[in-house]
């Protein structure tokens, strides 16, 4: 699977996406500024969100409508509140999108509708994002479909079985390009409720691309999930949690980004391939291996044990599979301490008498 020029598979380095949401606080200026700092931290993708209150929700006032979760970063508000102080005004778009472009990385967004879908195909977004919450909305996923771009679709609460409705409508809007990406829908996310080894079973199920949306703190679960066989991760990215956001209290800052490109890459670096024996690299350390070496001066005669003989590193006398076989024979010629022991201790010596 490719997006742009950038393949997405188990052999090639995580595709890192950095989610700014709504951590531009309403400024273009910090907005642009988030994409220079995903830049430098090395980032694949920049990735918005395209809606507004209106196409995500209703100015209702009734009680379904407020967020009344105590233990939430957005208790209290109602959705319409929320997503007017969250959304990405449409008209900034094009200024992001090609601003990460002239930076290096791949510009794309979530639509929420199907608007927002039309938009983005009038701007050239190179693939598309859906959300969690957005992953039963079968109208939406058979429209962004239709666009033939590769599709990102995060699992957040999907039962198997909305699972596979889910990609049998990408399938058959004819879109073989799907990636899946873990997610659990809390905010921020705890380590406990990841439950990573979902992952390879996500792959195996339906043969696609498989990823993490990770909404946790720190960088740890996102390196667990490549060792887990993914090949996306998404992370919400901040310039700094002290300034503030609607998601900044899960967000990575610059340093941390850098740090989750770097582990990341290291640890996809690290499953290489099943392997036995000594690599290229390893072949100079052979000679460090343990060996039967002579531990004590020994004449001709004298009965090896395990006083003249032990096993030891380095690796230039016998294998130490021979050890015993040795113990109780007599040496037929002289050895002196630190000799590699080998079989030309049994054989006869010219200065044997």
């Amino acid at each position: 699977m490719k997006i742009e020029n950038r393949n997405i598979g188990v052999h090639e380095a995580p595709f890192i996406i950095a989610e700014m949401s709504g951590n531009h606080n309403q400024s273009l200026t910090r907005a642009l500024e988030l994409v220079d700092a995903a830049a430098a931290a090395g980032a694949t993708a920049l990735k918005i969100q395209t809606y507004t209150a209106d196409t995500l929700t209703l100015d209702c006032g009734r009680e379904e409508f407020t967020i009344r979760d105590p233990g939430s970063l957005w208790a209290g508000k109602s959705l319409y509140q929320l997503y007017q102080e969250a959304f990405t005004p449409w008209e900034w778009h094009s200024a992001i999108f090609e601003h990460a472009r002239k930076r290096g990385m791949i510009a794309f967004s979530t639509p929420f509708d199907e608007t927002a879908v039309d938009f983005l195909e009038s701007l050239g977004s190179p693939c598309y994002k859906i959300a969690s919450f957005e992953n039963n909305d079968i109208p939406l996923l058979r429209k962004v479909a239709a666009t033939g771009k590769p599709l990102i679709v995060s699992t957040g609460m999907a039962s198997v079985a909305e699972l596979d409705e889910l990609v049998d409508t990408v399938r058959e809007a004819g879109n073989r390009d799907l990636v899946l990406l873990k997610c659990t829908s809390t905010y921020p996310a705890s380590a406990s409720d990841s439950n990573l080894r979902t992952i390879p079973h996500l792959r195996e199920m339906f043969a696609c691309e498989v990823g993490l949306s990770d909404h946790t703190v720190g960088v740890g679960v996102s390196v667990a999930a490549v060792a887990l066989g993914a090949t996306v991760i998404e992370k919400h990215f901040t310039l700094s949690r002290a300034d503030g956001g609607v998601d900044s209290a899960f967000s990575l800052e610059p340093a941390e980004f850098r740090l989750l490109v770097d582990e990341t890459q290291r640890g996809w670096l690290g499953l290489g391939q099943v392997s036995y024996g000594a690599t290229a690299a390893e072949r100079a350390s052979l000679q460090f291996r343990r060996s039967i070496y002579v531990a004590k001066d020994i004449a001709p005669g004298e009965v090896l044990s395990k006083e003249n003989l032990r096993v030891v590193r380095p690796g230039g006398g016998l294998h130490p599979r021979h050890y015993d076989c040795l113990l109780g024979k007599r040496a037929m010629r002289h050895a002196k301490r630190g000799d590699p022991a080998t079989l030309q201790l049994l054989l006869p010596s010219e200065d044997l008498t």
